[in-house]
């Protein structure tokens, strides 16, 4: 047995671990996103045993993640928990679709200040949200109504001892998790995130405090495959687009976690496009059992590298684990108070957020730096797809407006003609700067325009740089010559007699 699986101690113990770390964060996602807690560990399970098992990535772990969470809770409330099932499913055949036709690999162009901004911004709203639920209170809706309703929020805490035993109990999650490290390593073979809810739980339960605790509805309840009414709202346009951003985001977050886990161990690198397919199935089963979507968290990927994982076993095996708890142990849920939950989910928010990035980009990009925040606020002041597509748009227009450097180099010897050098790229962006240096020459000196600096000459400038000469040449004095760079010769292929 151990020489058809010379690393199963490694990965057994490995999976402990993850699955220490998963149960936590599966039921916190779950219920932040507005659906029964199990929905998480369906997800978990899923992609242990069905994403774990197929090749991609080998030893980056899936389940439901903390930035899919605004994006799950915006589809919920807009859609319905029924509808829900039916946007992941055909997400999950759009990440095999992209798979299959070898997209996967093209996720690494996207710009890392977008997908950076995209976590800031899912960071701060669900802090913002969470807030609200350590305290007891009902969110607003829009991220900007969570973060400008903050303080009104305080203010009904301090009013309400129930609301602030509830607070407490959140604060205090997320203390035992920031000091958990500072514990002997043999303690922090327990998890943090675990340790803080079983401590909240155990706190909660000598004292009978009245807090909220999670709603259990068991495994088998829960599941429910979509139906034809879920189906018809495939009809609408709405529905598209959370769909298309479920696919993207959940891709793009997936990819991004395998070239970090990558970066954490000596083993196979990620094979994209399979990782891709990976997902794809994962979240297509998931779909079709009305669960929440996967990605390749981050969380979870690193514990397991960190305890000594050497191969998809481990992913394979914590999924067994969560799979046995959610059947044998379904009352343990019962027990968890929700303010430790969301406790967790306000660390899981505030290390989505890349402080170090924003200042390293600052000092030496700041373009790229903007992208960031641009995103970040727009989708807090939006939502999740529109303000990922205004900085991927930002993005595009930014590496159009860098490309298109463009230089014009004027000599005037006072007599004769005036000599224009043009050298870069002249597209549209730069006409206006193109034609005020040009129609600041004098009308009455003949021009001599040398384009053949010029790597690029877009239709926009031609068309600007004929009607200019034109003008230029009606006012009496000579034509304006125009030279342009030769184009290269085509090399002829030789064949042999």
């Amino acid at each position: 047995m151990l020489s058809k699986f010379p690393h199963l101690r490694q990965d057994f113990l490995a999976s402990i671990v993850v699955f220490l770390v998963a149960v936590p964060l599966c039921v916190g996602v779950a219920v932040a996103s507005g659906v029964p807690a199990e929905l998480g560990l369906v997800t978990g399970i899923v992609g242990g045993l069905v994403t774990g098992m197929l090749p991609g990535s080998s030893l980056q772990v899936s389940g439901p993640a903390a930035g899919l969470t605004v994006l799950v809770f915006e589809a919920v409330t807009e859609f319905g928990v029924a509808t829900l099932g039916v946007i992941v499913l055909i997400a999950g055949l759009l990440q095999l679709a992209m798979g299959f036709f070898g997209i996967g690999r093209w996720f690494r162009a996207i710009s890392v200040s977008v997908v950076e901004g995209m976590l800031c911004g899912i960071g701060l709203v669900i802090i913002a949200g969470q807030i609200y639920a350590a305290a007891g209170l009902k969110a607003p809706d829009s991220g900007l109504g969570k973060i400008a309703g903050l303080p009104g929020a305080f203010a009904d805490t301090v009013g309400s001892t129930k609301a602030l035993t509830s607070l407490a109990i959140g604060a205090g999650t997320i203390a035992v998790i920031v000091l958990w490290k500072r514990m002997p390593k043999a303690v922090r073979t327990v998890p943090g995130a675990l340790a803080a809810v079983v401590l909240a739980t155990a706190v909660t339960l000598a004292f009978g405090l009245p807090v909220a605790t999670v709603q259990v509805e068991g495994l088998l309840g829960v599941v429910q495959p979509p139906g034809s009414e879920a189906f018809g709202e495939l009809a609408g346009p709405a529905v598209w687009g959370t769909i298309i951003a479920f696919a993207l985001i959940a891709s793009a977050e997936s990819l991004f976690s395998a070239a970090a886990v990558d970066r954490l161990h000596n083993g196979p690198r990620t094979e994209y496009n399979k990782e891709m397919i990976a997902q794809g199935a994962g979240n297509t089963l998931c779909g079709l059992l009305g669960a929440l979507p996967m990605t390749a968290v981050i969380v979870r990927s690193s514990a397991n590298v960190s305890a000594g994982a050497r191969t998809k076993a481990s992913r394979v095996l914590h999924g067994v684990w969560l799979l046995l708890f959610a059947a044998a142990m379904p009352w343990a849920l019962a027990l968890i108070p929700i303010p430790a939950l969301a406790g967790i989910l306000v660390h899981a928010g505030w290390k989505l957020i890349p402080f170090r990035q924003i200042t390293a980009l600052w000092r030496a990009h700041k373009g790229e730096a903007l992208i960031l925040v641009v995103t970040a606020v727009s989708i807090v002041a939006v939502n999740m797809f529109e303000g990922v597509l205004i900085g991927l748009a930002l993005s595009v227009v930014k590496t159009a407006w860098e490309a298109s450097h463009v230089k014009l180099e004027v000599i005037d010897k006072g007599a004769g003609p005036i000599q224009v050098y043009a050298s870069g790229n002249a597209t549209f962006l730069r006409l206006p700067k193109i034609m005020d240096g040009l129609e600041a020459l004098p009308q009455d000196r003949p021009v001599e325009l040398d384009l053949s600096g010029l790597h690029h000459l877009d239709h926009a400038c031609r068309t600007a740089l004929e009607n200019w000469a034109a003008r230029h040449s009606a006012s009496g004095t000579e034509p304006v010559k125009v030279t342009e760079a030769v184009p290269a010769p085509r090399s002829e292929k030789v064949t042999a007699a």
